[in-house]
């Protein structure tokens, strides 16, 4: 069952959960230190988990940083400072962002709305709709609901991708003492033309 407290952000909330991540990331790299979400929004007092996804405009589009958590104690406004900080440091991808890619980067901000674990994932799965979270032998990874989507993975593939991002084995998710968790949320990123924030 879910310990998430239910939040559904406005576009605005979203649009100012990925603008104070944004500003999270730039004064953990340009200066060291953490951003104070301030006097924050209604929605942002709940207290639910948030992700943090940064990837880079150039080439590719590298992965540079992600980094969050389905359960949520804090506040979410300094969830989600927390995932900014740690999403650009070098804990989430070997390598810490640095200041002269701050302009060459695409934030998104994924907000638990709630989780679930699951003994069946390949039936309970909805593409698109549900985050999952791998847990087995002490090691743990995650990936974002829009990610399968995004590179056209079916079910299997998410949940084989997932368990190599915790270090597990590819089927790690067909064990019994594999603790399989869905999480649905709502996801807010930067467009990648430089505009808006674009809710997915």
């Amino acid at each position: 069952m879910s310990e998430a407290q239910t939040v559904h952000l406005t576009y605005e909330d979203g649009a100012r959960a990925v603008e104070l991540a944004r500003e999270s990331v730039e004064s953990y790299v340009l200066h060291g230190q953490r951003e104070q979400p301030g006097s924050m929004r209604d929605a942002f007092y709940a207290r639910t988990g948030a992700f943090v996804r940064v990837k880079s405009t150039r080439g590719r589009g590298r992965l540079r940083g992600c980094a969050g958590a389905y359960r949520g104690k804090d506040q979410l406004g300094h969830a989600i400072v927390d995932a900014a900080i740690k999403a650009a440091s070098g804990d989430s991808c070997q390598t810490e962002i640095e200041a002269p890619e701050l302009p060459n980067l695409n934030i998104s901000v994924c907000i638990v709305n709630e989780y679930t674990l699951t003994n069946d994932p390949l039936s309970d799965i909805e593409l698109g709709k549900h985050g999952v979270a791998i847990d087995a032998g002490g090691e743990h990874g995650w990936m974002y609901p829009t990610i399968p989507v995004e590179l056209g993975w079916s079910k299997e593939q998410f949940l084989t991708n997932a368990c190599r991002k915790a270090g597990l084995s590819p089927l790690a998710w067909q064990k019994e003492d594999t603790m399989i968790t869905l999480f649905e949320g709502q996801v807010f990123r930067e467009r990648e033309d430089g505009g808006s924030v674009e809710a997915l």
